[in-house]
């Protein structure tokens, strides 16, 4: 049975549930996501692994970080807990933004020696290819924050905040960005701004890219990117599956990651 438990890090509490016995198995969700979307995971995987299943700040259970954090707030957040559990080494298995902590992660000193196998489903952080859309919203959101630029301290904040909150701007942000406010819009911000292959040279561990075939969230040729650049990666495409690929097909999904953490 799991138990709900909490850890706590630079006075910021993070709720996490275990499951199972064994070598310590750690589990990130994705942005906008909790440790109940990915609870299904560790229960098909604890007969083999000790699993804690986190809700990162912001999400879920954990409360907001009293300041936006960014990928490497989270990345420290995630070492001391696994510094925590006190093993030897222990594995990882995330999805989406999880995925953006992780190779981080991993590219650290830390993460090299006390980071083992590393699964990986629809992991984020690589450039995305952008369509002429992207560009036309991006310039239009340039062109209506430049008058308020000019304006003095205090009221180009005032003026910037009425803006944010127009139904034009929202608009012209993605669906997370529009749904988000005060600290969380700034941390998606930072997230999102920030690419990640330039870790993927210094990430020697054995990673598998299990991924849905119909992910529109962080698209197959993203997934290809992560494995071309680290050098001990192998990608597994799961047919008729999405972004949430461990949801969309589960008994293929723990077939194969019994198989990899076991072997």
């Amino acid at each position: 049975m799991a138990q709900a438990q909490t850890f706590t890090y630079q006075n910021q509490d993070i709720a996490f549930q275990t499951i199972g016995e064994g070598k310590p198995l750690v589990i990130l969700h994705g942005w906008g996501s909790s440790k109940r979307v990915m609870m299904p995971v560790a229960k098909n995987l604890a007969h083999l692994r000790a699993c804690y299943v986190l809700d990162l700040p912001g999400f879920g259970d954990s409360p907001e970080p009293k300041r936006a954090w960014n990928i490497d707030d989270y990345t420290d957040a995630v070492q001391t807990f696994i510094e925590h559990l006190g093993a030897e080494k222990v594995d990882l298995l995330v999805h989406s933004y999880g995925g953006r902590i992780t190779l981080k992660l991993c590219a650290r000193e830390f993460g090299k020696t006390h980071i083992d196998k590393v699964l990986i489903t629809g992991g984020a952080g690589m450039k995305p290819k952008r369509s002429l859309k992207f560009y036309i919203r991006k310039y239009t959101a340039k062109l209506l924050k430049a008058p308020f630029v000019l304006l003095p301290g205090s009221l180009r904040e005032k003026a910037l905040g009425w803006l944010r909150g127009t139904a034009l701007w929202k608009s012209l942000g993605s669906s997370d960005y529009s749904k988000l406010s005060g600290v969380m819009r700034e941390t998606f911000v930072k997230s999102v701004s920030e690419h990640l292959e330039s870790t993927l040279p210094k990430i020697p561990h054995e990673v598998l890219l299990l991924w849905g075939e119909n992910d529109d969230a962080t698209p197959v040729y993203q997934g290809r990117r992560i494995e071309k650049g680290i050098q001990n990666a192998a990608m597994v495409i799961i047919q008729d599956a999405g972004h949430y690929a461990f949801l969309d097909k589960p008994k293929q999904f723990a077939r194969i990651a019994t198989a990899f953490f076991k072997g």
